[in-house]
């Protein structure tokens, strides 16, 4: 083999763009065999973009059909993990979008398969993986530049989104179509470098505020603290109703606090390590000396091309994926606990009471308003 023949499941924003990013040449060893999506119009804009693919309606057709070596799922949530279950009892390749799936029990179905069959790819498309300044963040930390981790404060707000956004779909910040809001839709990414940079919390407190700033069903607002098994705490703070709003990620260590903000790093780096300052030190205010400056990366962001061209290599020749889709489980869980946390209104120790939340999201689908309008039945299988 020497291409992977790729089959596209969902054809709207992301799956138009890993299909435009293929045919421009960013991923040599991808080709687009086939696309399948629900709406026609979507269908005819793949076909005229890529004549030779064969084009299907659902997506288990596209997968029976074995035109594919591997397929990418980009479907609406519910079905990420059902799809790539299919996928995988077929003997295909998958990467899913992100999230991973809505609710954990799910996506642990996903991860069982996926163990059962190791012979297979399964990544995940978390291309905020890529970004130089979180690649040398997380080299700083692993290195222990930092030190010991006492704080970690990410507020993540420049996501804005007008009323008419969540009008555009039926399926859009509705509990039984997309299974949130905020934490669903545009969070995936900053919950997953949350625990690829600083682990999985061990308690979660959250307040989820539902259609605070917009006329929707589910969280637009959520403020959550977090606990760590070191001692260390963080505050995850974020909202699609602020403007200009603001990406920063601040860490801060024995060694220092590093600060991500608009694209550069920058390090006060203590030159005494505080806790050792802080027991030896013979005045009562003075701070440990420090030096500031930026860190330097190697400058590259290759973003969605980077994470396939890794899935294509792993395939090929067995190289390291960016993201190993078992991992898609620790930034759902953290988002299924703020979910439960703020249902709940009591802090959430993890592990994760699973089947508590599957049963109160079930609860809530049962009235959601995509339910209502589309006037079928709610099913986690995405037959909607």
């Amino acid at each position: 083999m020497s291409k992977v023949r790729l089959g596209i499941i969902g054809c709207g924003n992301m799956g138009s763009g890993h299909i435009n990013n293929i045919i421009a040449g960013k991923c040599p060893e991808i080709e687009v065999v086939a696309v399948a999506d629900r709406r026609e119009e979507r269908r005819t804009w793949a076909k005229e973009t890529v004549p030779t693919a064969q084009i299907f309606v659902e997506g288990e057709e596209l997968i029976d059909s074995k035109v594919c070596d591997a397929v990418l799922i980009a479907t609406p949530h519910y079905q990420h993990p059902t799809l790539a279950q299919y996928a995988m009892e077929r003997g295909q390749h998958v990467m899913v979008e992100k999230p991973a799936g809505v609710y954990t029990l799910q996506v642990r179905d996903m991860i069982a398969c996926a163990d059962k069959h190791p012979e297979l790819a399964l990544g995940m498309m978390f291309n905020q993986r890529t970004n130089c300044v979180y690649r040398k963040l997380k080299e700083m930390l692993e290195n222990g530049e930092l030190g010991q981790m006492k704080r970690v404060s990410w507020l993540i707000t420049d996501w804005y989104r007008t009323q008419n956004y969540y009008d555009s779909g039926a399926w859009r910040a509705t509990w039984a179509g997309e299974g949130g809001g905020v934490l669903m839709n545009q969070c995936p990414h900053q919950l997953d470098l949350l625990t690829w940079l600083c682990g999985m919390p061990t308690k979660v407190q959250a307040f989820c505020h539902e259609g605070k700033w917009h006329d929707i069903e589910v969280e637009d607002d959520v403020t959550a603290y977090l606990e760590f098994e070191n001692g260390a705490t963080g505050v995850f703070i974020t909202t699609t109703a602020d403007a200009p709003g603001t990406n920063r990620l601040e860490i801060c260590g024995t060694k220092g606090r590093i600060v991500c903000e608009r694209g550069k790093l920058i390090f006060d780096q203590l030159e005494v390590d505080e806790r050792e300052w802080c027991a030896s030190c013979e005045g009562g205010f003075g701070k440990p000396p420090m030096k500031t400056f930026e860190v330097e990366t190697d400058g590259q962001n290759i973003q969605h091309p980077a994470v396939l061209n890794a899935f294509a290599g792993n395939i090929l020749r067995g190289e390291k994926l960016v993201a190993d889709g078992r991992e898609g489980i620790n930034g759902l869980t953290l988002a299924n606990a703020m979910f439960l946390s703020s249902w709940t209104n009591a802090p959430v120790v993890l592990p994760l009471d699973e089947k508590k939340f599957y049963d109160m999201l079930m609860e809530r689908c049962k009235t959601s308003r995509h339910k209502e309008e589309t006037g079928k039945t709610f099913s986690t299988e995405g037959s909607y």
